[in-house]
């Protein structure tokens, strides 16, 4: 083979490896641009199973080995408010991040939950309806498991309002005002401490409603289902993933804590 054919060759292979390097990095960008932080949304922790409450229950065996497994594999679980504070200061989240919430307060979350969290170590948040704690039926948590899980330093109290009325169906201002900022009072009155978080009764919200918590001053809300018309910057509209029955099976929780979970599954 002569010189310049050699040459010739090598210019062109040299030219497809750039131009291969160059789709990577676009493929590689965009994949970057589809990444969200997991947020994890978990409702009851419990051995009973509930053909109402199927998709809101995990059995205490799959929630230690999820939760083991986020631990073995290094993920970095923070708070929640942190979580809030890198995306509002627009600071670089590493990655492998998750944040752990509860909705409602069931009582197996201080049964089954919260003994797994303090053993590895892992915060969360627990969104409490203010008036189910402690009610008759004995399946909310009481003002002392709430207390006694802040005091450990690993879990956050959050509002999920008054009652449990989605908050889309309330047309009195009056009302909704009381369910968001009333309930914050409420909250921090009872526990002494600042009550910083909120949750959207049915997972849905409007400007209204937006405005109403930020004028409560929460630092952050969280929602469900809002699918790509919010911005995944939006510490007002922090998007959530529903970890229930199916994610028994970890290949599942895997895919779903990957972090592009939720932008695939809304396009």
């Amino acid at each position: 083979m002569k010189l310049k054919e050699f040459i010739g060759i090598f210019k062109i292979r040299r030219i497809a490896v750039v131009i291969f390097i160059i789709i990577i990095a676009v493929f590689i960008g965009r994949l970057r641009s589809f990444y969200q932080v997991p947020v994890l949304m978990y409702h009851s922790v419990n051995p009973k199973s509930d053909p109402v409450l199927y998709r809101l229950i995990v059995k205490p065996e799959s929630f230690a080995r999820q939760m083991q497994f986020l631990k073995t594999h290094h993920y970095n679980v923070i708070r929640l408010e942190e979580l809030a504070d890198l995306i509002r200061e627009k600071k670089k989240i590493p990655r492998k991040t998750v944040a752990i919430t509860f909705d409602d307060g069931f009582k197996d979350n201080y049964t089954y939950a919260y003994p797994v969290l303090k053993k590895l170590g892992l915060p969360a948040t627990i969104f409490v309806i203010y008036d189910e704690v402690g009610r008759p039926q004995g399946d909310r948590l009481d003002w002392d498991e709430i207390v006694e899980m802040h005091d450990s330093g690993l879990i956050t109290i959050g509002s999920h309002t008054l009652g449990s009325v989605p908050l889309l169906d309330i047309k009195s201002e009056s009302e909704l005002r009381r369910q968001i900022i009333d309930s914050k009072k409420m909250f921090e009155e009872k526990l002494k401490i600042p009550v910083n978080t909120f949750c959207y009764v049915g997972g849905m919200f409007n400007s209204q409603i937006k405005d109403l918590v930020k004028e409560a001053g929460y630092k952050c809300a969280v929602a469900t289902g809002l699918g790509k018309r919010y911005s995944n910057h939006d510490v007002y509209a922090i998007k959530r993933i529903r970890i229930s029955s199916p994610s028994d099976n970890l290949m599942d929780f895997w895919v779903r804590i990957c972090g592009y979970y939720n932008s695939f599954r809304e396009r």
